[in-house]
């Protein structure tokens, strides 16, 4: 186990070359942060609340964070753009504009800057993190993650999941685009976990994953897995039901880890995400594309099918 001393609340002792925002004190052998960072910037595409309003407005109201006087202010120094030029106080605004806020560097808050190596191979890579430290940049925090420490120490780190500020504890990394992937590992999956009712925040309950629920039987199969721009991984699965629980694909898919995409209820597992979304939202994508059963009345059998949309379509090539 190799690991990774703590020198000062700015300082971390490693000797690998430096990401961009740190300094490389070579005769020390550690990586000191620099005492402002390089700032940030911050895009957005505007949708329909941008109508009607103008450009500080649209701001003060928006990002109530920083107070109007100081939206005011980073306007007036060209630190906001709008489709590429400089906006002024008073521009109106129309959905479908490109803004960027450059945010000029700013002192970050101290925090441990430190982590451990506790597993490493060609493949992954599992540190733990100190409590105070953030994972991930956000909440004023951009130099001061885990995230940049690491990629100070390993640049093709990709982090597979996160733990709060608060938490101490194992992260792990991704060293190559096979191991992030996050891809389904087997081709065919028998799925049994019962599905109850369960308490949800606003809903009162919800059908989820449950101990005492009722059985339930699907069986899975890996059909393709696909990359988007971002290089993050997502399977295409075919889904038969031998019985019909509510939202069961939902569910069993969440069950093995692999939640649908978009799915704003159900998190890896089969419960519910955090902070969940109610049963009728959208934004996943799941097609019911056959249908096999026998007549009612003639004992005929049926079996019908439609052709799913292209997002569906495009993946359906079988895995090897």
């Amino acid at each position: 186990m190799s690991k990774i001393e703590r020198l000062s609340p700015h300082t971390t002792s490693i000797s690998r070359r430096p990401a961009p925002g740190f300094a490389l004190d070579k005769r020390c052998r550690t990586l000191t942060r620099m005492t402002i960072n390089q700032g940030y910037a911050y895009r957005m595409q505007l949708g329909p609340a941008a109508e009607g309003c103008t450009l500080l407005d649209f701001l003060s109201q928006q990002f109530p964070h920083s107070s109007r006087p100081q939206w005011a202010n980073r306007i007036a120094n060209g630190e906001v753009l709008l489709n590429g030029r400089a906006g002024t106080a008073d521009l109106w605004l129309r959905p479908g504009m490109h803004l960027v806020w450059n945010r000029r560097g700013w002192r970050e808050q101290a925090v441990p800057c430190s982590f451990e190596v506790v597993l490493e191979d060609s493949d992954l890579l599992i540190v733990n993190k100190p409590s105070g430290l953030p994972t991930l940049p956000g909440g004023g925090f951009y130099e001061h993650t885990l995230l940049r420490l690491v990629r100070s120490y390993r640049t093709e780190a990709r982090p597979m999941h996160r733990l709060g500020r608060g938490t101490s504890g194992l992260v792990v990394f991704a060293k190559t685009r096979q191991a992030a992937s996050g891809r389904a590992r087997r081709e065919h999956y028998d799925i049994r976990a019962p599905i109850g009712k369960i308490r949800h925040p606003r809903l009162g309950h919800i059908y989820a994953r449950c101990g005492t629920g009722k059985s339930a039987h699907s069986r899975a199969t890996a059909m393709a897995a696909q990359h988007d721009s971002e290089h993050k991984a997502t399977t295409l699965f075919r889904v038969d039901l031998l019985t019909g629980r509510p939202h069961q694909i939902r569910i069993h898919l969440a069950s093995i880890g692999h939640p649908l995409v978009g799915d704003p209820t159900y998190a890896a597992g089969g419960g519910l995400r955090t902070n969940p979304g109610l049963p009728g939202e959208t934004g996943y994508q799941l097609h019911a594309q056959e249908l096999t059963f026998r007549h009612p009345i003639s004992d005929v059998p049926i079996r019908v099918s439609a052709r799913p949309p292209e997002p569906l379509r495009s993946a359906s090539t079988p895995t090897d």
